[in-house]
């Protein structure tokens, strides 16, 4: 038996691990979905004080108060900018961490700068509009995930695909422009990067090829949202 975390991407919540989640608990695994503060069903408390850090302390606030110990850390898409704090605050009660598809952060920059969603310099306006007590409180991911479906449709079928839009939510900018206290490269435990073909991960693929982590690309026609539309795909690797 094994303990899981499972840790969400950017616009969904504890909610899109249904698929992964249900097959390890009826294996005798005990697993963990929580949602980050601002996501999910914890959108209402979304805010422009939120950054990675308030997640990475979300997800060792509740290791703590469940007492979890040894446990294998999964994170998906943005959750990857919140391990490496996450770590370095709890790597205690971490036994393996698995990147699936995730964001490989360097110290200092932002989410939103390492996907290249915006410049350096519109990072900064916008931290000066949060300071300032202004600027959006969401980073309008809802609106970019269905433009990104209208153009690829994800690969999964329709009533899963009807699913995660029934459930998608924003999620707060600030914790996309805040700059990453950890990097990735500050992770000393084992590290596995589940990849896929058809995402906008891939310069995340070659940052964590780049730092030594065991990379597997799962291949086929599977894309960023696989533990949706490919759950078994995901856990062959989360079996151990």
């Amino acid at each position: 038996m094994a303990t899981y975390i499972l840790v969400h991407g950017g616009g969904m919540g504890g909610w899109v691990w249904k698929y992964i989640a249900a097959p390890l608990r009826s294996a005798g695994h005990i697993v963990h979905t929580p949602t980050l503060t601002g996501f999910g069903d914890r959108h209402h408390l979304i805010s422009c004080d939120i950054d990675t850090a308030v997640h990475a302390t979300d997800i060792a606030r509740m290791m703590e108060c469940e007492e979890v110990w040894d446990a294998v850390l999964v994170v998906h898409s943005y959750a990857g900018a919140v391990a490496p704090l996450l770590l370095t605050m709890a790597g205690d009660r971490i036994r393996r961490v698995i990147y699936l598809d995730a964001i490989v952060p360097m110290a200092g920059e932002s989410v939103a700068e390492a996907m290249g969603f915006l410049s350096a310099e519109a990072v900064v306006g916008l931290r000066a509009q949060h300071a300032a007590g202004q600027g959006p409180l969401g980073a309008g991911v809802p609106d970019q995930v269905r433009k990104m479906a209208d153009i690829e449709p994800q690969r999964m079928s329709a009533d899963r695909d009807a699913w995660v839009f029934r459930h998608l939510t924003d999620m707060p900018l600030s914790a996309n422009i805040c700059a990453i206290p950890v990097g990735a490269d500050a992770i000393t435990h084992r590290v596995d990067y589940l990849g896929v073909p058809h995402t906008m991960m891939h310069p995340m693929h070659a940052r964590a090829d780049a730092l030594g982590w065991t990379v597997h690309q799962l291949g086929g026609d599977r894309d960023h949202m696989v533990h949706v539309g490919d759950p078994d795909a995901v856990l062959t690797y989360l079996i151990e």
